[in-house]
């Protein structure tokens, strides 16, 4: 299945529960929350109060990207606010291992992001043991909006979704970076099936097209990895 994820970190902060229905009504099934802290990336976003003033007006799925380089010491408050998926950064921690146990151990779906850099085989550990309940693969650099997809890192989406078929597991990959309704049949052909989508979708005066140019091409691509 298709999960589009309309990144928060483009909406209109000033009327957010507007347009938080806008794209919930255009068929968004996924709410992308970018928790950003300066340190593990250069910009600041926003916290769990946030997300749990949010909460309460939105039955979408909250996919939370914790780009913050101490996710488990945070881990209790974004659950408590809400996260229905925590996914934290290979790169932001010294045992991801450790962190992605203590984390399912919380009995909250985890998932775990690689950034550009970052080869495929660094995620294969959580795929065999059956531990990241999705895997990410940034297609920009982290920390900022508005960037062009890097095509190269599709090749990491092909990579992860064939080591998973071959575990025989059915294994939830997003892409978050420069998506938009023209590049989603690649990312789709690559593997990916789970779409994070910002500007595309929230600066758009019309959703919908867009979720449904995403959803056509799931339906006319299939994974050609």
């Amino acid at each position: 299945m298709l999960y589009i994820a309309p990144s928060l970190l483009a909406a209109d902060f000033s009327d957010l529960k507007t347009d938080i229905a806008r794209v919930e009504a255009a068929g968004a099934n996924y709410l992308h929350l970018d928790v950003m802290d300066g340190h593990f990336v250069p910009n600041i976003s926003f916290g769990a109060g946030l997300i749990s003033s949010i909460r309460r007006s939105t039955n979408l799925f909250f996919d939370v990207h914790l780009m913050i380089s101490n996710p488990l010491k945070y881990a209790d408050s974004f659950i408590k606010a809400g996260a229905d998926i925590l996914t934290f950064h290979y790169e932001a921690v010294k045992d991801p291992m450790a962190v992605m146990q203590a984390i399912k151990e919380k009995e909250i779906p985890c998932g775990i992001a690689i950034s550009p850099k970052t080869p495929a085989d660094a995620v294969y550990p959580f795929i065999g043991k059956g531990l990241a309940n999705m895997i990410l693969v940034m297609t920009v650099e982290p920390g900022f909006g508005g960037q062009s997809l890097i095509p190269e890192c599709l090749d990491k989406v092909r990579l992860i979704r064939r080591f998973a078929m071959q575990q025989g597991l059915d294994l939830n990959i997003e892409v978050d970076g420069g998506i938009n309704g023209e590049n989603a049949a690649y990312c789709i052909e690559a593997g990916a099936n789970i779409l994070v989508a910002g500007s595309a979708i929230f600066k758009t005066k019309h959703p919908r097209v867009v979720v449904q140019q995403m959803r056509e091409a799931y339906k006319n691509k299939p994974f050609l990895v």
